[in-house]
């Protein structure tokens, strides 16, 4: 598994949202976004991190930076994820791990102790040209947006 690094180009993507429209990263150049990496909608952890970023999500966007998070959910389980959560950003699905694969964010992790395959939570900060300024590996959900804000001078 290649991981991305500062200064990488970050691999673009074509990605139907919860509604079943087609995004992409081209679609945000001019803009920093934050590009984050999730198991699965509805769960402890993902719901726990999706709601700080909604509800960071106005200053973020103050500050210049959109949010979108992936996860190889199908569109109709994202679309009751964002209704039941109030999401305000889009998610992306990435059923067939393409995309996850090329940002390195699936691959190897420990859970509960043993190893298993599985999305590696990750959150990378591109920039108006398409470049990682930031590649962070196994975050945790609770506290990483209050991190990430931190990080960024937010």
């Amino acid at each position: 598994m290649t991981r991305l690094s500062e200064g990488d180009t970050a691999p673009d993507f074509r990605l139907p949202d919860s509604d079943g429209n087609d995004v992409s990263l081209s679609d945000f150049r001019g803009r920093h976004v934050l590009v984050y990496f999730y198991p699965a909608a509805g769960t402890p952890g993902c719901t726990k991190q999706a709601c700080d970023f909604r509800d960071n999500l106005a200053e973020l966007n103050d500050a210049g930076f959109a949010v979108v998070g992936i996860s190889p959910d199908k569109p109709a389980k994202l679309a009751k994820f964002v209704a039941d959560e109030g999401l305000t950003f889009p998610l992306l699905s990435d059923p067939d791990r393409k995309v996850l694969d090329a940002w390195g964010a699936f691959g190897e992790k420990q859970n509960y102790g043993r190893t298993i395959m599985g999305v590696i939570r990750s959150t990378f900060v591109v920039d108006p040209d398409g470049k990682i300024l930031k590649a962070m590996y196994n975050v945790r959900a609770t506290g990483h947006v209050a991190k990430l804000r931190k990080d960024l001078k937010v």
